[in-house]
């Protein structure tokens, strides 16, 4: 028998689900993460996950993993040793970027500009050039070359990035530097940029390149540890990192290009919600994934929406990802009163999994978002099905702080902290929907992550966006994404044209040999053809503006019809995100493949539908606190709830992995596939 595992590494939990291929039965664990090494989570919920299912660990044929530690070493600011080789005369391009300072209008005066991946002092020149459509202007002096990239080694760089000006239209010089430095040097991770980014944009090109340079060791060890691990148990597993564009790709090449995963762990949840929205017939979604130290939210239109370009911090990584919003609001997220402003400030900072919240009795003191739900009774004091008890007493001392400091009434605190957190994360839905031209109250939101069932009834409430959908097992919805990812590649070509010289037979050429490398990298990933799929686009802009907009496009209908359709479909595009269109030539600036090929997804269980009577799934009530007053909550366990059942709120739906609330005059009908559909009263 052949078993597949998804794991998500989260900042608070780890979380894995255990796929039989042949049956379609799965099987679920929590623990708590380990941040000084991620895998031992990992290697632990294997453990507890194959002894729960009765299966050899030895029969696990696949790994998806979505993992964080990219973006932890980004954010931490704790990565590599960069050294850069670049075109003479362009050693300040990462930190001229594109000279652009934040607001307000002095913003350029009181900016603290943070240090780019690779310093001056780490940066060496080489003597060539490649004019923008490939041809050599300058030969590249090897000698010279030679002596620079070895004085950056002999400094003591940890990784080197090559990125020559004009790569992307010829990486000739590129190739023949990484030779080179392997050869001085066979241990020292080398990255180039046109294997990176293929693409014009010399700073975003550069700088995403220095990325990946700045990430790959720490990545690198990682997956070499876990790997290590996995084969000294007999564990021969074939294993996959999830992409932050929701694919599957190589150890290999996540070992090599680790900066494609700089947003795994948020790309898996929204893969996953997407299908359960998608098999509940609710194509247009808002999602909402609150785990332990922040939440992410996304807007989907039948498939997620891709961005190509992310930001972590002050730098903006040009790679194609998941659209997602994070913000430092979470389960574990710290409630403070700074002494300037004596008013109720909600993270960024974290608990985390070490101490964690006040209330998981593991010595943390200081007052979180967990803590006030304890206190405002919306967390019973069981967690995983029993497996943890909450301290009660411990979350109300923690509290107490923020009620002294505010002079509030302990319960009055708590409560304001959640409202805080709740409008914290409004912002961010309000972001990916209100301000880029679409109405939530015409989305679902979907609810998941370990506290987004908690959450998910308020934040529907203030946007509108009915109904709030949690799915079986939220908590645990991330690793599900990641069991159900596809492979997935990109292939791009920078191609600069206006409209009316475009040569239909080239263009046409150019998107067919992308499919060709897309199609030729699927069968490697042994993918069966009736399971492979070529998606392309044209990234169109107005001439001479700044920033583009991907356009789909198949090349039988840039045969046949030309481009005017596209044009047409970007103006009513860059009207709806901006709100106008301009009497202006219009220009291709990048040709895109991607290929994607499908894997077998979590068939999830269906139920018939029973009565509306939800007594059986009954086990109690408690008192809440909400809006000034205490109220009676029924508690309901929802293993025991049916297709059918409607509970009204105010109520409590507990599970292993998560809690869901429900407000007053709302109610929650569990759907044909176990979903909870919540809705206002009628």
């Amino acid at each position: 028998m052949a078993y597949r595992v998804g794991v998500d590494v989260g900042g608070t939990f780890t979380d894995m689900m255990l796929l039989d291929e042949d049956t379609g039965k799965f099987w679920r664990v929590k623990t708590p993460s380990t941040p000084h090494d991620p895998s031992e989570a990992v290697l632990t919920a294997i453990t507890r996950i194959c002894e729960q299912a009765g299966v050899d660990q030895k029969n696990i044929a696949q790994m998806m993993h979505g993992t964080t530690v990219a973006t932890n070493v980004i954010l931490e600011g704790k990565g590599a040793r960069v050294g850069l080789v670049t075109t003479e005369g362009f050693k300040q391009i990462l930190h001229l970027a594109r000279s652009q300072t934040p607001g307000p209008l002095a913003g350029w005066i009181i900016m603290i500009k943070p240090d780019p991946p690779a310093s001056l002092a780490d940066t060496a020149e080489v003597h060539e050039r490649m004019s923008a459509r490939g041809e050599v202007v300058r030969e590249l002096d090897e000698a010279h070359a030679e002596a620079a990239i070895r004085s950056l080694v002999e400094s003591g760089i940890e990784s080197l990035t090559i990125s020559l000006i004009n790569s992307f239209a010829n990486p000739a010089h590129e190739r023949t530097l990484k030779a080179i430095a392997k050869r001085l040097a066979p241990t020292l991770p080398v990255t180039i940029s046109a294997d990176v980014l293929p693409e014009f944009r010399e700073y975003e090109r550069t700088l995403t390149a220095a990325m990946n340079a700045y990430v790959r060791p720490k990545v690198e060890h990682y997956l070499a540890n876990l790997e290590q691990q996995l084969e000294q148990r007999e564990i021969n597993a074939r294993v996959n990192i999830l992409r932050s564009d929701a694919g599957l790709m190589t150890l290999k090449t996540a070992e090599e290009n680790p900066v494609y995963a700089i947003l795994s762990g948020p790309s898996g949840g929204v893969a996953g919600a997407l299908q359960v929205a998608l098999r509940a017939g609710y194509p247009n979604i808002l999602t909402l994934d609150m785990g332990g130290t922040s939440t992410d939210v996304s807007l989907c239109r039948g498939e997620p929406s891709i961005a190509r370009e992310t930001r972590l911090g002050y730098f903006p990584v040009k790679v194609p990802s998941v659209d997602v919003h994070s913000v430092g609001a979470g389960g574990g997220s710290i409630a403070h009163v700074p002494e300037l402003t004596r008013a109720l400030r909600v993270g960024p900072q974290s608990a985390g999994a070490v101490p964690g919240p006040a209330s998981y009795g593991r010595g943390g003191a200081e007052p979180t978002v967990t803590d006030a739900n304890v206190v405002c009774g919306y967390l019973p004091p069981k967690l995983l099905g029993g497996e943890m008890s909450l301290d009660v007493e411990a979350a109300k001392r923690s509290v107490q702080k923020i009620a002294d400091a505010m002079g509030l009434d302990l319960y009055d605190a708590a409560e304001g902290i959640l409202k805080i957190v709740n409008e914290n994360m409004f912002g961010a839905l309000r972001l990916v929907s209100v301000q880029r031209g679409f109405d939530p109250r015409e989305f679902a939101l979907m609810a998941f992550g370990g506290a987004g069932p908690l959450h998910g009834n308020a934040l529907a409430a203030l946007m509108g966006a009915y109904p709030v959908i949690i799915p079986p097992a939220p908590g645990l919805l991330c690793a599900m994404g990641d069991l159900s990812a596809n492979f997935r590649d990109e292939f791009a070509r920078t191609y600069i044209r206006t409209v009316d010289m475009i040569d239909r037979e080239e263009l046409t050429g150019i998107l067919r040999d992308l499919g060709e490398e897309a199609k030729a990298m699927l069968s490697a990933e042994s993918i069966p053809a009736d399971r492979q799929d070529v998606q392309y686009s044209l990234d169109l802009r107005y001439y001479l503006q700044g920033y583009e907009i991907p356009i789909s496009v198949q090349p039988d209908e840039v045969m046949n019809n030309g481009i005017g359709t596209l044009v047409e479909r970007f103006h009513q595009t860059h009207d709806r995100l901006y709100g106008f269109q301009l009497d202006s030539p219009v220009e291709v600036v990048n040709v895109r493949a991607v290929g994607i090929g499908r894997v077998s997804t979590v068939e999830l269980p269906e139920g018939a539908a029973s009565g509306a009577d939800a007594s059986a799934a009954h086990t109690g009530t408690q008192q809440i606190y909400r809006n000034g007053e205490w109220r009676e909550a029924g508690l309901y366990d929802r293993a025991l709830l049916k297709p059918g059942n409607v509970i009204e709120g105010p109520a409590i739906i507990t599970e292993l992995d998560s809690t869901t609330v429900v407000l007053p005059n709302h109610t929650a009908t569990v759907d044909t596939y176990f979903n909870l559909l919540i809705n206002p009263m009628k």
